[in-house]
């Protein structure tokens, strides 16, 4: 590989996370097949593979394809080590031919090429993914790990896009799923991907440092706990903002802050006694102390609306006379929309009284189990939330565990292959029986391309495969589309724009087109999903996205299906 190619795998970019992404990360039957296309003589065919799936995650009409850096950073390190051999020698036994080993211990993805929808491309069910070209034992060894790589990667990321349409374009959204991420692997790959998809930071250290997403957080409940006294608090000097200047006791300035809004409390929307509870306010004062640039309180330990909301508030008066701005607060249990409107009109109110316009702009920060349901439900009740902080079913993917990317043979030595999935039953005389071909199972054979055609909206109307050797759609020229495997679904498309999806990123040990940077994905995907039609995202029944086939590739589909099909005899 070329010292020009290797820039375009950064190391805080490749998305692998340890050392065990590698050949043997892959399921057994890859090496049993490998020996035996090996053995049968089969090693140096030519195979096509395609990697695609079949139906949208989470009742949707779209998905995000995510993990293609993950997958080229695989093949360009692709190769078996000493070990790795020594292993197989003893699973595989005696009966395997000892050359095969010297067989594995030769093979890299030098003889390999990859064709690839650009990562952050919002893409629908059927279309090819990956187009993965080589020897076939090679290429077969391939399966397991990019499905891996590329599963949870797209489940996640159209998860993350999906909370972001829920949310809306103006709230933050915060992962804060590494607690209950499946392993360490999951959590980083969940907040690379859900940064990918439309969130704006993690909770996850690690994933900052390596991958380059903004984190973010604040204390937790524990921290408020910790304290019961003012002797507590050993150090209680912060200096002024942009000063040399040092306030030497900032508990005692919070205290004529608290006189302050204690003399004013009644009249507030609170319409309530002020006794906020004295060790939160304490606890408040440690932090605020540590960061006084970053001040967000979470105020529900107690009670989020009579105490931790005017705490906050006494403490947001005190690091403002100091010159800093305090940023807002954070509810995590009860009625979020009903809590978050409350604060905020108290959050006005103080703005009002005191003539300070910028109080009543404190941020609202709202998290407890929150899932997409969620924020469809406070939308329609109406809130004052700023930003969300989603843990379990943003990370776990809750609504739907796995996205179901299959890897499928489609070409061997330029003869096209096709999976006919059949089943046979009885009908209600044992004599009769009936071909049922599951039509979802029928793969589309031979090498094929897409392209995406838009309409003079600018939006896409539909996904075309073609055959290799198809002519290229045109603007303005009139299309037959057709779909795959139903005879009277067809239309005719005059595009005002086709773009072609695929491009080589892996050849023969080069990398071919440039991996755009993290931040460079997920700005394609915001663009991407604002071309979207909205009736293609929205939640319930969003209108299916058409993919079609050109006249030719569904004849020629066709055919070979008929000729592969097996032919009922009836006697």
């Amino acid at each position: 590989m070329s010292e020009a190619s290797r820039l375009h795998l950064r190391p805080s970019q490749s998305g692998l996370q340890n050392d065990l992404i590698k050949p043997l990360l892959t399921d057994y039957y890859q090496i049993t097949m490998a020996y035996a296309y090996w053995q049968s003589g089969r090693k140096d065919c030519n195979a096509v593979f395609d990697l695609f799936f079949r139906k949208c995650p989470f009742h949707g009409e779209f998905t995000i394809f995510a993990g293609l850096q993950d997958c080229i950073n695989f093949v360009d390190k692709f190769a078996f080590s000493e070990e790795d051999i020594d292993y197989l020698r003893e699973v595989m036994g005696p009966s395997v031919d000892p050359a095969f080993f010297d067989y594995l211990l030769s093979v890299t993805a030098n003889d390999v090429v990859i064709h690839a929808i650009p990562e952050g491309t919002v893409v629908f069910p059927r279309v090819p993914l990956m187009r993965v070209e080589g020897p076939l034992p090679i290429v077969q060894l391939l399966e397991t790990t990019f499905l891996n790589l590329i599963n949870y990667a797209s489940l996640v990321a159209t998860n993350a896009a999906r909370f972001r349409l829920a949310a809306g374009p103006k709230a933050r959204l915060l992962e804060f799923g590494l607690r209950r991420a499946q392993g360490p692997d999951g959590g980083l790959s969940a907040s690379r991907y859900c940064y990918i998809g439309g969130f704006n930071a993690t909770s996850n250290v690690l994933a900052g440092k390596l991958f380059g997403v903004p984190i973010s957080g604040t204390h937790a409940h524990a921290f408020v706990s910790a304290y019961e006294t003012m002797d507590q608090l050993a150090n209680r000097a912060v200096k002024y903002k942009d000063s040399d200047e040092v306030c030497p006791d900032f508990v005692a300035l919070a205290q004529e802050k608290r006189a302050l809004l204690a003399s004013k409390w009644r009249e507030s929307p609170m319409q309530c006694d002020f006794n906020p509870n004295d060790r939160e306010l304490i606890a408040f004062c440690a932090y605020a102390i540590a960061f006084p640039h970053a001040f967000l309180a979470l105020i529900d330990t107690y009670d989020a609306l009579r105490s931790g909301c005017p705490n906050f508030l006494v403490v947001a008066l005190t690091l403002r006379e100091l010159g800093y701005a305090a940023i807002g607060v954070r509810l995590d249990s009860g009625d979020l929309a009903y809590q978050s409107n409350v604060c905020r009109s108290v959050f006005k109110w103080l703005a009002e009284e005191l003539d300070v316009p910028s109080l009543a702009e404190f941020t609202i920060v709202a998290s407890n189990d929150i899932n997409e349901d969620t924020l469809y439900s406070l939308e329609g009740q109406g809130h004052s939330i700023d930003a969300f902080g989603v843990g379990t079913h943003l990370v776990t993917c809750q609504a739907q565990p796995a996205l179901g990317c299959v890897y499928k043979l489609v070409e061997v030595d330029n003869r096209p292959c096709i999976k006919v999935q059949s089943a046979w039953r009885l009908t209600v005389h044992p004599v009769y029986q009936q071909l049922s071909a599951e039509v979802q199972k029928v793969t589309m054979p031979g090498d094929k391309y897409c392209y995406r055609l838009y309409g003079r909206d600018g939006a896409p109307i539909c996904d075309l495969l073609t055959r290799r050797e198809d002519e290229t759609p045109k603007v303005g020229e009139q299309i037959l589309c057709r779909h795959p495997f139903q005879e009277q679904k067809r239309a005719v498309v005059r595009p005002n724009r086709v773009e072609q999806l695929y491009k080589v990123y892996w050849n023969k040990g080069e990398v071919t087109a440039e991996l755009p940077d993290i931040h460079d994905i997920k700005k394609r995907v915001d663009d991407q999903m604002r071309l979207l039609r909205m009736d293609h995202k929205r939640m319930l029944n969003p209108t299916p996205y058409k993919v079609s086939v050109t006249d030719k590739l569904y004849t020629f589909i066709h055919q070979l299906w008929l000729d592969c099909a097996p032919v009922g005899e009836l006697s």
